[in-house]
């Protein structure tokens, strides 16, 4: 990812695994970097401290969004990149199980993403050739409620993200969509396989390909909670 002229990135989901991987790589690389997530978030090298911005709130809350949108505008004034990295990283309820953790999953990061996305749009107007990338896991890319229904922006994130697309598109903004390979809209024709991800290949890996702007990237992880650790 070309440094010459550091963008301001926002990534969310940056408590721990994937996200705060993504967001170290970043500022290593000498980006500007924002970031959010449920707390505490994991500890960043001193050194970097200066180049990034802690965003506190819950990004599923609509007020919280604002507030953190409003912190990036008195900071930076715009952003050209927005990774809303939608994985499992949340707090559940201690007797949430089932079904019933799994459609609070997917329904906090519908939230989430769609909070995020609206608050951040006007800064993404003001960037330089902005960029949305949107990340799923194995759980958060599955429907919620009857999978026998047709994926809709209300149950499925994968579709929300495909209709924010179309949205965005007018404006010059590009979105990728990283994510496992679905059943109903397949990407590719031949199969991927899972591999052994850590956070910090996963995110080399996507930052590596983040310049050309695709429309779609597979990530298939032999093992989630590395990528996308659980809290209670």
């Amino acid at each position: 990812m070309n440094t010459e002229h550091p963008k301001r990135i926002w990534v969310t989901g940056a408590g721990d695994g994937l996200g705060h991987a993504l967001a170290l790589h970043l500022l290593t690389l000498g980006h500007q970097v924002a970031v959010s997530g449920r707390a505490p978030l994991a500890p960043l090298p001193e050194q970097l401290a200066g180049q990034c911005l802690i965003l506190d709130g819950d990004l599923s809350d609509s007020a919280h969004a604002e507030r953190m949108t409003q912190c990036i505008q008195e900071h930076w004034g715009a952003l050209d990149t927005l990774i809303l990295n939608a994985g499992t990283c949340d707090y559940l309820d201690d007797q949430a199980q089932g079904t019933a953790m799994l459609e609070a999953l997917i329904a906090s990061n519908l939230a989430a993403s769609r909070n995020g996305l609206d608050s951040a749009l006007p800064l993404l107007v003001a960037g330089q050739q902005a960029h949305v990338v949107g990340i799923l896991s194995s759980l958060t890319a599955l429907q919620q409620h009857e999978s026998s229904q047709w994926p809709t922006a209300q149950n499925s994130l994968g579709q929300w993200f495909s209709e924010a697309r179309a949205r965005l598109s007018p404006m010059e903004i590009d979105l990728t969509l990283v994510a496992p390979q679905t059943l109903k809209k397949p990407i590719t024709q031949s199969i991927a396989l899972p591999q052994q991800w850590t956070a910090e290949s996963a995110a080399l890996a996507i930052i590596d390909r983040l310049p050309l702007r695709m429309p779609e990237m597979v990530l298939e992880a032999l093992s989630m909670s590395s990528l996308w650790p659980l809290r209670r």
